[in-house]
């Protein structure tokens, strides 16, 4: 489908593709030559100042596509039925899809000056989804859905591309074993945390897992595998590989056997990932290192990262990853809310604002994580189903691809985290189709 706007820019491209894409099995082609749009017979769309044909459809262009740099935008939503926009402009829309749809997706308000959550992170209560309440909805895809419509409208003779849900479930391996395979140090000073915090009944677990009579607490991999075979899923585990321990890397060594094992027994039935630990946020050789390790223990080139903490800068953990040959990356949502960050439940190439270029690194967005409803939202495991009753609900609506995070610690048998492992099997049987 033919697409004119006086000047083809970096960021007008990457919009249309990425829409194109979504919406067309050809995707759109763009041209800044008001003669060959105005000769062209078939369906068009107008992206300019003023219209040109009496069958295009048409939409007026605000400022941002044509910008560049960075610079503070004025954003103010408006009320549609259904749904909130900004941007407003006129035509065949009420407000300017391309330029919204790329501040979210590129997350443009993350290169702004903002506040810091207590990790370092950008926090969410900076978000415009957050302060105008339309976090908990993929709204890029409602805005899809919407602009197809009014295509299918004009043209009604136009064909679209069918899409299908996804549900892929994900997870994030940072601690393998709670007692277990974490040497006589860590053992003593776990122990003598028990033992000044009086907590007997603990040491004695502690005692019965390392004398082989007890199953670790954090030990679920058998029961997810038997659920991934029952329902025929497979997920993505990313694995945390830190080579030395921190405040934040409390993850078995990976030199050790056990984990070792652990990693070459995964990646024979799943994808297998990495998960950049919290010292490789400020040191690329490490995160180089952890990448090595993995490759070592898989035999196979790694492609695919999550961030452990969900802890990315904009634009600098990305370039990063890309320098370190990662195509695809699975952070692209909150670690401290549940959510869709940049307002989609679809697979998107991240735009590196500062460059103004589409960059090889396709992002995987996630919008439920059960730590957040955890420890962040404080929520009970039948309020983190209703969450994920939601979600699933909300992306199964616009045929996008539902993305959840779980961890090995939430699905064993620690006592923390009493029944989570059986909301989770609930929402799979309802995943299936069962009740």
């Amino acid at each position: 489908m033919l697409v004119y706007t006086p000047e083809i820019t970096p960021r007008i491209q990457y919009i249309f593709d990425f829409i194109g894409k979504e919406l067309l099995q050809e995707g759109f082609f763009l041209t800044s030559d008001r003669q060959t749009f105005i000769n062209d017979t078939n369906p068009a769309i107008n992206y300019s100042d003023e219209r040109i044909r009496t069958d295009e459809w048409f939409l007026k262009a605000t400022p941002l596509l044509s910008e560049t740099g960075i610079q503070q935008q004025d954003v103010s939503c408006s009320e549609q039925p259904g749904f909130k926009t900004f941007f407003p402009t006129k035509g065949d829309l009420p407000f300017d899809i391309f330029a919204a749809a790329f501040y979210l997706l590129s997350r443009y308000e993350e290169y702004l000056p903002h506040e810091k959550d207590m990790y370092g992170r950008y926090a969410h209560q900076n978000s415009l989804a957050f302060r105008e309440g339309f976090l908990n909805v993929p709204l890029v895809n409602t805005w899809l859905d919407f602009f197809k419509t009014s295509l299918k409208n004009r043209f009604p003779s136009l064909v679209f591309k069918s899409t299908s849900f996804l549900f892929l479930p994900t997870y994030d391996i940072d601690i393998a074993w709670s007692f277990k395979h974490k040497g006589w140090r860590r053992q003593l000073g776990g122990f003598a945390r028990l033992f000044l915090t009086g907590k007997w009944s603990d040491i004695g677990n502690r005692l019965s897992v390392l004398r082989g009579k007890t199953k670790d607490p954090f030990d679920a991999y058998g029961w997810m595998n038997q659920l991934h075979e029952k329902y025929k899923l497979k997920p993505y585990y990313f694995f945390l590989l830190a080579t030395r321990p921190g405040k934040y890397d409390k993850n078995i060594s990976p030199f050790n056997t056990a984990m070792k094992n652990l990693v070459s027994e995964h990646v024979i039935r799943y994808p297998v990932g990495i998960h950049p630990s919290w010292q490789s946020g400020e040191d690329h050789h490490e995160l180089n290192k952890e990448i090595g390790l993995l490759a070592d223990l898989t035999g196979n080139k790694i492609l695919s990262s999550r961030q452990h903490y969900i802890r990315f800068t904009l634009p600098e953990t990305f370039r990063r990853l890309i320098g370190s040959g990662v195509g695809f990356d699975f952070s692209m949502g909150y670690g401290s809310i549940n959510g869709f960050r940049a307002s989609v439940a679809t697979p998107f190439y991240w735009y590196d604002l500062e460059k103004e270029l589409q960059t090889s690194l396709l992002l995987f967005p996630f919008c439920f994580m059960e730590a957040n409803s955890f420890y962040e939202q404080h929520d009970s495991p039948q309020q983190a189903l209703a969450e994920m009753k939601h979600y699933y609900k909300v992306v199964k609506e616009v045929n996008g691809t539902f993305i959840m995070i779980w961890h090995n610690s939430f699905l064993g048998t620690d006592e923390l985290y009493r029944g989570w492992r059986d909301v989770y099997a609930e929402f799979m049987r309802i995943n299936a189709g069962q009740k």
